[in-house]
């Protein structure tokens, strides 16, 4: 990171999430910009993205082999992942809550902080009130966005 404080930098963020399911498969990306923080042994990504619904504010929290997605504002969702484990989450909808499992098959996390880039890469089943939606990949990666 440059000089400014180790602890938080402003970057540009790639995503990129491939979805496997009966209708084939379905790619999608897109650039924001946000913030890196990290904060003793635990990392964070904090970005906006606008959709149809609304504004969303997504927080990205990486610490001990887990990652958690938090979403709110127009979207709802809390999704906690973790090598080789099935973990629930829950989107809330205005219909209601709909609750959802993972199991992550891959989680892999680099960051170098000599050129200030990192990426996250995610694969995962996803279940949604107990049936299958998918399988997902995500590809987070990031650049240090100088002023």
């Amino acid at each position: 990171m440059s000089n400014r404080s180790a602890e938080q930098m402003p970057v540009k963020i790639k995503i990129k999430t491939t979805i496997w399911n009966e209708e084939g498969k379905n790619t999608a990306e897109f650039i924001t910009f946000g913030k890196y923080i990290k904060k003793e042994n635990t990392a964070f990504l904090q970005y906006d993205e606008v959709q149809e619904q609304g504004k969303i504010n997504t927080i990205v929290k990486l610490s001990n082999n887990k990652l958690f997605i938090m979403r709110s504002g127009a979207v709802k969702m809390k999704l906690l992942f973790r090598q080789d484990k099935q973990l629930s989450g829950l989107y809330d909808t205005p219909y209601g809550k709909l609750t959802m499992t993972t199991l992550t098959k891959r989680l892999d996390y680099f960051h170098d902080m000599q050129k200030s880039v990192g990426n996250i890469e995610l694969l995962y089943d996803l279940n949604v009130q107990g049936s299958r939606a998918g399988t997902y990949h995500l590809l987070i990666t990031y650049t240090e966005v100088l002023k």
